[in-house]
């Protein structure tokens, strides 16, 4: 069982942010992880770094602690180029980097390179050529590859990794196509539950939506002789009916992070507290739990 952390790019790195992801590894985080994306949401209007350059100071500011992308997606990125981005990074950081990888989605990544937002087949196809590339990129010294999205030509990522054979993927999935990547070419799977649930569901019927996502990785794995106990859980919080509920006290995120965990969950992801936004929580309490909840559910 794991505990890790979410650090939006929101911050100057001298006022705050170095700060932010400093205090994350003193706080004993398993991870932290930051958005990757060009803008989100409500955060549109005021600042948003990049995601890799972020992730590259922190490993420079951090020893410990992992460092991830939740997630990254091909709306705004191509394999060739991410590859070489995540060598650099994976070797900066001693071999320290998770990415977190998905389909991405409609908002302000998808049109704002100019072209039109993809549709959800669209997104599909082009998730299940970019990971597989990707995938290979970080594996082998030199790629070609012609497909019906993305090209290679004798594409050279030497030395490779500092991890072997590659940085680890935990690959965002919720729908039967991405599942089977998760099962292929994944060492996480990272969900945040069903987002029908979101508004009106109860934290019951997200459990047992939740329960019912594991049993269909379970399957795509078992399509392809894979264990799925071989692939860790992550539950990204937030987008559940419980919403921010888990940091209102200690006592409640032991008791949520019990029940996920008994779901077959392996690492929960808590969002730093940000005031004034849908991650408001007190800061108190985020650090209570950060440093005495996994002690509390350690059998």
């Amino acid at each position: 069982m794991r505990l890790s952390t979410v650090i939006l790019p929101i911050y100057r790195w001298s006022d705050g942010g170095r700060d932010a992801w400093q205090r994350a590894e003193q706080l004993g985080f398993h991870t932290a992880y930051t958005y990757d994306h060009l803008s989100w949401r409500t955060f549109r209007e005021g600042p948003w770094f990049g995601a890799v350059p972020t992730l590259t100071a922190a490993a420079a500011a951090t020893t410990r602690m992992r460092l991830g992308t939740l997630v990254t997606s091909p709306n705004f990125r191509h394999p060739v180029t991410l590859a070489k981005d995540l060598i650099t990074l994976d070797d900066v950081s001693g071999g320290r980097v998770t990415l977190g990888i998905g389909a991405g989605g409609n908002g302000f990544d998808a049109t704002a390179l100019g072209q039109e937002p993809w549709t959800p087949r669209e997104r599909a196809d082009r998730f299940g050529e970019f990971v597989p590339l990707l995938d290979r990129l970080l594996s082998e010294p030199a790629v070609t590859h012609e497909g019906a999205h993305y090209s290679a030509v004798e594409a050279r990522n030497i030395p490779g990794c500092v991890q072997r054979p590659r940085l680890p993927f935990a690959v965002a999935a919720t729908g039967p196509r991405g599942l089977k990547l998760a099962a292929r070419h994944g060492q996480a799977w990272v969900t945040t539950g069903d987002p029908k649930l979101f508004e009106s569901g109860t934290p019951a019927q997200s459990q047992e939506a939740l329960r019912g996502q594991i049993g269909k990785l379970g399957a795509a794995c078992a399509e392809i002789d894979r264990e799925v106990n071989e692939i860790d859980k992550v539950l990204l919080t937030g987008f559940t009916p419980e919403r921010s509920g888990p940091l209102e006290s200690l006592d409640a995120f032991v008791d949520f992070a019990g029940k996920h965990f008994a779901l077959g969950f392996d690492e929960i992801v808590l969002h730093a507290p940000i005031p004034d936004s849908d991650f408001a929580a007190d800061v108190k309490v985020f650090e209570r739990v950060a440093t005495e909840a996994m002690a509390q559910l350690t059998p």
